[in-house]
């Protein structure tokens, strides 16, 4: 999925971006906070991941800060399938432009193309609950709480960890207004 937004580009990663991603990426603070990301994390976990073949069904994106000269990754995002068979939307920041409003930027533009492209009905997603500031941008995002904290595995921390989980509804009239 490409998408451009007032300071973004989001696009597939491409073989070349290993080394930008690997930095950006590689930080503890970053992985604690994902459930499918390794720490420690190593370049060729980078290459590996950027080697994967692409289902358009479910678009995983990087994040690129547009600015003069080459663009700086600074993010991922993607929406994948959940462990409850479901679309859930899930996203990274680097470290160094966390609350720049990247996220909720992105997530807007990710949402977008879930309900114009991908016509799914709901969007599901969560956040590790010693991550509040997650749970903050989705709910910025338009997404509600279910009131369900279940148990999810992080692969960084080597076991479960509380997970607050949240849902949008894509046909709901303030979600148009939302990701717009």
């Amino acid at each position: 999925m490409f998408a451009r937004t007032k300071r973004l580009l989001l696009r597939p990663g491409w073989r070349e971006d290993a080394p930008a991603l690997f930095r950006a990426v590689a930080d503890e603070g970053i992985a604690r906070n994902l459930a499918r990301l390794p720490w420690p994390y190593r370049m060729e976990m980078a290459e590996e991941w950027l080697a994967q073949p692409q289902d358009p069904a479910w678009p995983s994106s990087l994040i690129f800060l547009r600015r003069d000269g080459t663009p700086e990754l600074v993010g991922g995002i993607g929406v994948h399938r959940s462990d409850e068979g479901g679309a859930e939307l899930g996203y990274w920041i680097a470290r160094a432009r966390w609350g720049q409003g990247i996220a909720t930027e992105a997530g807007r533009a990710m949402i977008a193309a879930a309900r114009d492209t991908l016509r799914l009905p709901r969007l599901g997603s969560g956040h590790f609950v010693d991550n509040p500031a997650s749970g903050r941008v989705l709910e910025k995002l338009g997404f509600r709480p279910t009131g369900r904290v279940v148990p999810r595995q992080s692969l960084a921390r080597g076991h479960e960890v509380p997970c607050r989980l949240l849902e949008l509804d894509l046909a709901e009239e303030d979600t148009v207004a939302i990701a717009a």
